[in-house]
């Protein structure tokens, strides 16, 4: 699953791409595939030293590095949906014609 959402994350940063699910909450593809990273990252991260691939590290360091990895994806994730984008209002559209 942290593999799925590393690359849905670089698919996002690369083109800006969202899952269709997603694209109509989403204002700020750049914040969302960062965010992604982030999350999947962190699940990545934890399994490795769970299964012992990585060199083991005190169970604290584990836990506050998982921990801040995931927050700071859900909070990249949460803010690329509450952020509003910001368009010039001088520019007309073409729905504005």
């Amino acid at each position: 699953m942290g593999l799925l959402a590393i690359a849905l994350g670089f698919v996002t940063l690369r083109t800006g791409w969202i899952l269709p699910t997603a694209r109509r909450h989403v204002t700020k593809p750049q914040l969302h595939g960062l965010g992604g990273m982030f999350t999947g990252s962190s699940v990545v991260l934890q399994g490795l030293f769970y299964f012992r691939v990585l060199p083991s590290v005190s169970w604290e360091a584990r836990f506050f590095l998982g921990n801040a990895l995931l927050f700071t994806g859900l909070l990249l994730i949460v803010l690329s949906q509450l952020l509003s984008s910001r368009r010039n209002p001088d520019q007309a559209g073409p729905s504005a014609v």
